[in-house]
Parts: structure tokens; C-alpha cells; sequence
């Protein structure tokens, strides 16, 4: 395939198809189904010995399936709009030689779970994803793919990328990749089983058919279900006698050309070491060695079996060449070399460990000290000064001084770093971002900037620093008077003027802004009460001195509102309590009716009523609370009442609404 980079997007090209009597030679590659642009990263960073193509629907992935030579699949659940276990029933179905990987969270794992335990998915890849897991389950899928294919393909090793580990040497590693290829080889080579003549069917007319002699023998045949419910029951290499390895070993002994045996076995294996790979994965070394090492006494010579081995050396080593690194980078050679004398792998001393001890011993290495130097320069171009951890140019420039704090490289390395520590700390302060300026200037001190230049750059944060506040505190300002003209004192929330008073009281409670905004706020907080006071609304008058208070208003004018509040309070309170009519002059009266009913009958009563006087003197809202007897004289006495005139009632030098109250009484024998 074209193109500098090993992860190729599907344009949905077709390829001619080959007739049947033609041969055609074409690599394999890997198809990814997905729309998770973290998942194409992590294939991209990883690298592959294989093409790897991206499609982003079902019907590309059909159509390339079709039109290309694919070996392994990973199939993102997120990208599937169908059910994901029938995709894989179906892809399976269709091409049994592909390899599936499927991505996804929790619920697809259930839906896929008889998929995953009977093989037509191999590995279930949980997201998000790490770059280590996603590799080992594809290089895991194409050993499947090459072990299924081991019979019918010439075997090849493509060389997969690796890292460099902090204190080794890349020779011990490339002489550690190619034992591991003539390791590969090697078993590969031990598996592969001649190509048999197929079995010659019974001429035609015969009446015989020959049939194996394992399928009338008992024995044989309670082995195999003996080793079978082992196998389901997880009972691989133990207790035993009893295990699925042994019985499947006995019944191999009892009948070598029967199948079943050696499948058997292999399916141990499988589970074997399918379990390691995912103890490697959770970082669980020392269980991963274990299981590998069950399905080792099992078939030494199995391919699976050499490749984890190399990766959980690999990954022990690793783990003791990091500490040791951490160690030696701080400069704490004696600690480093402490964990290098106490690291053993396999049995024995490490040869990369042991090379790893004398170049600690030698920390001044020429090589080791040209690499970190080298690393910090490519991060200082990278713009990498301070981040990620441990792959930054400080650490480099660190690491190089605890080896070689006199060299030449290491001390120009360590200028260049601080002059790009300054040109940081200046563009972050001319950009008016205090806080960045000071992370800078504070890693340049922490490096060993010269205490002048870092003076010089601390007195202009200060005044960076200086200036956006003095910039907040007039923005604070603005939006303080522009809602306090608009009438939004307390509302909207997080966006009145009270929310930018405290803004600013917080900034700098005595900043001249700050004062003014606070007295206009108890101003305006003590006008608000007064207007509450005229609705009568003294609850919120309350609030509104409250507020007052709290934004600095003097006492004297809290007091005086608070004495108008106690004074309307009692007006209104008189206006509210009943008078006896008696007691007001009445200017207009008009006697009532007597009933001719009660006048016919010869009955006396009586009518209690209240009613209001208004300011002009009339008489409303007329209220009957009583009457004995009931019903007979109320209708005259409202009607009488209505017409009445009082002298209107002064307080205060104002006529106010007066509530009153009166028995009206009807006798015979009194005109009212």
C-alpha cells in the first residue's frame, strides 16, 4: 500500500476478482469498524505489520471483506446500528477465517458472551482503550490467524515495533527479538504435521464402511467425557489424575489416532493461555508466568507458549529498568543500583540488567549521557519543556546532570533550556496571563535561572498581574452600574447588580470602585424600602433594609425607614379597627323600613352591621354579622344603612377609610 503511514482510511475501491486456476499473492491486512477517533489513534501509535484499514458503516466493512484480503476485524460496538452478535454470527458465517476483535462497554459483552466462550469472537476489547491492551489483543488475533493458517501459508515473522527501554541497549534488544523469531520458528516448525493422503471411499456396491475402533471403545470414550466436563468445569491441570490435560494425555495414550485427544489438549492450552494474556494485561506478572508455564509442561514447543514468555520477560524487565531509571534520574545511583542487584528473571541475572549495573557504575557514560541529551534537545523543539511527565525536556536535562554535571552538551542543553524557560514566561506575560507567566518563571528558578533575569521577570508578572485586576475591577464595575440603571438588582441570578458588587467586594474590597458600587447598591436597596413602605408592603421593606444594611448604608437612614415602616404600620392597623357608629357624626340619616310582616305580627328585633366609611363620607362595603330574629329584618337595615352620610375621619391632617359597626334595632314602638 501507498502512503508514509501503516493505518490506510477505505475509499471503497473494488480489486479484480482471480479465476479459479490463478494464485493470487496478497497481503493481509486488518479492517477497523469505528468512529472513535481515540481507537484509529491508538492502532496508528501502536503500529502493525500489516495494513490496517478504518470504515465507518457496515456496508464499507462488507464491501471491503469483499474486495480486499482481510485477516483480522475489529468491530467498534458504538458504530453498529444492528445487533453486534448477529454482525459477528453473520461475518462469521461468511468468512470463518477472519480473526474478530470487538470494542465496546459492559452490555455488549453480555450480548456477546456465548460468542466469546464458543471462539466466534476471540478477544472483547473494553473502552475506552490503552495502548497496551490493544496491542497485545492484536498481535494475540494475528498469531490465532497464523496459527489457524500454519498448514496452508509459509510462515513469516514481520518484526513489530518496539520501545527502548530506559537502561538497556538496543543491541540485547534486537538479539532478544531475533531469539524470539527463531524461537517462533522453531515451534512453528515442531507443530506443523506433514500433509496427509485423504482416506479412499469404499468402491462403489460395497456394503462395508470402516469405522474407527475408538468409537467402540468405552474406555476411550469415558476419557474423553471425563476430560471433557473437566475442561467445562475449569479443572484444567488440577487435582490430579482428574484434570482435563491428564485425561486428554490418557486418552491419547489409549487410541494416538484419534482426534479428539489432541484437540482436547490444545483447547487446555487455549484456556491456559488465554488466562495469562489477561493477567499480563492487568499487570498481574507473576499469575501470567504460572499459567503459561501449566500450558508449557503441557506442549513446550507451542508458538503461543514462546511468544508470552518473551512478553512477561519483557515486562519484568521493563518494571525493574523503570525503577532503576526513576531512581538514577533523581540522583539516587546507589538506589538504582540496588534495585539492578535484587532483580532476577527467570532464574537467573538479566543480561540486559547486568549491562544496565555497569553503565551505572560508569554515570558518565558518553552514550548515556548523548541520549538524554539528545531526548531533551527533541523535546525543547517540540515544544515538550515541562509535560507529559517523564518525557519532557527538564527531565531529560535532569537525568543528564545526575550522570554528567560538568559536561559540555549537558550545560548548553541546560542554557538552551532556561532561555526557553524565559521566552515562555515573557510571551504568557505579554499575552496579560499572570498565572502562566508565574509557572514559568517559577520552573525557570527551579531549573537555576540567574536571580537576576528571574527579578526582572517576577516585577513584570507583578504588574501583568496588576493590570488585569485593575481591568476585572472596571469590568465589575460597568456591569455593577450598567444593572443597577436597568433595575436588576437581585435578579437574574449570577448576572444582577448585587452578584457584581460582591464580585468586586471580592477582587478588592477597598478599591475606590468597590466603595462606590457598595454605597450606590445601599442607596438604591434604602429607596426600594421606602417604595415598599407606600405599598404597604413592609415585609419587603424588611428585605430591602436587609440589603441595605449589608452594603454599608449608615444607621441613621435604616433607623428613619424603619420609623416610617412602625408608622404606616399603625396606620394601617387603626384603619383596619372597627369604630362604634355611635361615637362619629352622622350627617345624613335615614330611619328603615319596618317590615309590615313584623309590624302585622307585632315583632321587635334587631340587625348587626358593619360597613366603611369613606373618605367623602358615604358608607360602603355593608356586612350583616347578626340578627335576631334571623331573616326578617336584615334586607331593611342594609338598605336604611346605605344611604347614611358620616363626617369623614381625620388623621394626620388627611381623611382616612374608616371601618365601623352598629345595631340597628326595629321596635313598635320607636320610629328607629
Amino acid at each position: 500500500m501507498a502512503g508514509s503511514s501503516p493505518l490506510h482510511h477505505f475509499q471503497g475501491i473494488a480489486t479484480l476478482s482471480a479465476s479459479p486456476q490463478q494464485t493470487v499473492q496478497v497481503g493481509e491486512g486488518l479492517v477497523v469498524l469505528t468512529q472513535d477517533d481515540a481507537l484509529v489513534d491508538t492502532l496508528q501509535v501502536i503500529g502493525s505489520g500489516h495494513d490496517v484499514f478504518t470504515v465507518s458503516a457496515e456496508s464499507d466493512l462488507a464491501a471491503h471483506l469483499l474486495t480486499e484480503h482481510t485477516g483480522v476485524a475489529i468491530l467498534d460496538a458504538g458504530a453498529i446500528a444492528s445487533p453486534i452478535e448477529r454482525l459477528t454470527e453473520r461475518l462469521k458465517a461468511q468468512f470463518p477465517d477472519l480473526v474478530l476483535i470487538v470494542a465496546g462497554g459492559v452490555d455488549d459483552q453480555s450480548a456477546l458472551a456465548t460468542q466469546i466462550t464458543n471462539g466466534t469472537v476471540y478477544r472483547f476489547l473494553h473502552k475506552p482503550v490503552s495502548e497496551q491492551r490493544v496491542k497485545l489483543f492484536v498481535d494475540a488475533a494475528w498469531r490465532r490467524h497464523d496459527e489457524a493458517h500454519a498448514g496452508d501459508t509459509v510462515f513469516a515473522n514481520t518484526p513489530r515495533g518496539g520501545e527502548r527501554l530506559g537502561l538497556g541497549s538496543n543491541m540485547l534488544l534486537l538479539g532478544g527479538a531475533g531469539i524470539a523469531a527463531i524461537v517462533l520458528l522453531g515451534s512453528w516448525l515442531l507443530l506443523r504435521k506433514p500433509e496427509t493422503q485423504p482416506v479412499q471411499a469404499p468402491a462403489t456396491g460395497s456394503t462395508e464402511v470402516a469405522v474407527p475402533a475408538a468409537a467402540h471403545d468405552a474406555v476411550l470414550e469415558g476419557l474423553l467425557d471425563s476430560a471433557d466436563r473437566a475442561l467445562e468445569s475449569g479443572a484444567l491441570v488440577a487435582p490430579p489424575g482428574k484434570n482435563a490435560a491428564d485425561l486428554y494425555r490418557q486418552a491419547m495414550q489409549r487410541d494416538a489416532h484419534d482426534p479428539r485427544g489432541g484437540n482436547g489438549l490444545e483447547k487446555v492450552i487455549d484456556r491456559l493461555l488465554s488466562g495469562a494474556e489477561a493477567q499480563l494485561l492487568a499487570e498481574h506478572l507473576d499469575e501470567a508466568r504460572k499459567l503459561t508455564e501449566q500450558a508449557r509442561q503441557i506442549k513446550p514447543d507451542h508458538v503461543r507458549v514462546a511468544f508470552l514468555m518473551a512478553q512477561i520477560g519483557k515486562e519484568r524487565e521493563r518494571a525493574v529498568l523503570a525503577q532503576a531509571r526513576q531512581a538514577a534520574s533523581s540522583g539516587n545511583i546507589e538506589q538504582a543500583l540496588t534495585v539492578l542487584d535484587g532483580a532476577a528473571l527467570d532464574g537467573h541475572r538479566s543480561t540486559l540488567v547486568s549491562e544496565a549495573r555497569q553503565e551505572l557504575e560508569q554515570k558518565k557514560s558518553d552514550e548515556r549521557v548523548r541520549d538524554y541529551v539528545s531526548r531533551a534537545n527533541d523535546r525543547m523543539r517540540r515544544g515538550l519543556l515541562l509535560e507529559p511527565t517523564q518525557d519532557n525536556a527538564r527531565f531529560f536535562i535532569e537525568s543528564a546532570r545526575a550522570l554528567a554535571p560538568n559536561d559540555s552538551e549537558v550545560r548548553q542543553a541546560q542554557r538552551q533550556f532556561l532561555d526557553r524557560l524565559a521566552t515562555e514566561a515573557r510571551k504568557a506575560l505579554a499575552a496579560g496571563n499572570a498565572d502562566q507567566g508565574e509557572r514559568w518563571i517559577q520552573a525557570a528558578a527551579d531549573a537555576g535561572a540567574d536571580r537576576d533575569d528571574i527579578t526582572a521577570l517576577t516585577r513584570e508578572e507583578q504588574r501583568v498581574r496588576t493590570a488585569a485586576k485593575t481591568d476585572a475591577l472596571a469590568r465589575l464595575a460597568l456591569l455593577f452600574n450598567q444593572r443597577l440603571t436597568q433595575g436588576k438588582l437581585l435578579e437574574p441570578a449570577s448576572d444582577n447588580a448585587k452578584f457584581y458588587l460582591t464580585q468586586l467586594v471580592q477582587a478588592d474590597p477597598t478599591h475606590p470602585s468597590t466603595e462606590l458600587a457598595g454605597q450606590a447598591f445601599a442607596a438604591r436597596s434604602l429607596e426600594e424600602a421606602r417604595n415598599a413602605v407606600r405599598r404597604q408592603d413592609y415585609a419587603g421593606a424588611q428585605r430591602w433594609l436587609t440589603e441595605a444594611h449589608d452594603s454599608g448604608a449608615d444607621q441613621t437612614s435604616i433607623n428613619a425607614v424603619n420609623s416610617d415602616i412602625r408608622t404606616a404600620q399603625d396606620t394601617t392597623k387603626r384603619a383596619t379597627e372597627f369604630a362604634t357608629a355611635s361615637s362619629l357624626e352622622l350627617t345624613h340619616y335615614v330611619p328603615p323600613d319596618f317590615p309590615s310582616v313584623a309590624r302585622q305580627r307585632a315583632i321587635s328585633g334587631w340587625v348587626d352591621v358593619q360597613f366603611v366609611i369613606r373618605t367623602d363620607g358615604s358608607v360602603t362595603d355593608i356586612a350583616v354579622t347578626g340578627a335576631e330574629p334571623v331573616g326578617l329584618f336584615e334586607q331593611a337595615a342594609t338598605d336604611a344603612v346605605h344611604k347614611w352620610h358620616y363626617r369623614p375621619v381625620m388623621r394626620d391632617g388627611q381623611s382616612v377609610n374608616q371601618r365601623a359597626r352598629l345595631r340597628v334595632r326595629f321596635a313598635l314602638q320607636h320610629d328607629r
